[in-house]
């Protein structure tokens, strides 16, 4: 467990909803690592760890994806699971104002607002998954299946490939 002076506000939400988690760090805390990266760093299956990319549908609507590291979004399945005709990713400048997190930092958990969650099903599979804590170079592990109820997420295939 995390110091509470080391606790991210993802982590506070967590604690505050009773959710089990474990936290991690890795880096320096500064340096945005890639996927791959963080994954060789906590020792772990680049499988079981999670980026979380923003996207912006046609309609002007924001989603939020969940999907493996060394996976590419598939657009296309993108758009279908949030009823989209298309999504796009955002713009990096658009990132922190939007969500309140830096590129490299960005959580599912504790956005500026809410917005609609799809985690790539391949999460479905495993016991627990990483991703972000809310800050580059901090994570948290937990079950999939309690992070899909609290930001009321959806598993669907999203991934190029899959």
């Amino acid at each position: 467990m995390a110091k509470k002076d080391d606790k991210t506000n993802v982590m506070r939400i967590l604690a505050q909803a009773k959710i089990e988690y474990a936290a991690h760090s890795y880096g320096d805390g500064k340096t945005a690592l890639s996927g791959a990266e963080v994954a060789a760093e906590l020792g772990q299956d680049p499988a079981c760890v999670f980026k979380t990319l923003v996207t912006v549908g046609r309609s002007g609507e924001h989603y939020v994806f969940m999907i493996p590291v060394l996976a590419e979004l598939d657009l296309k399945k993108a758009a279908t699971a949030a009823g989209e005709k298309s999504v796009e990713m955002i713009k990096q400048k658009d990132l922190l104002p939007l969500t309140g997190y830096v590129h490299g930092g960005c959580s599912p958990i504790g956005m500026k607002k809410p917005f609609p969650t799809f985690i790539d099903r391949s999460a479905e599979g495993q016991k627990t998954i990483f991703f972000s804590a809310g800050r580059i170079g901090a994570q948290v592990e937990m079950d999939p299946s309690e992070l899909a109820a609290l930001v009321k997420a959806s598993f669907r295939s999203l991934t190029t490939g899959a």
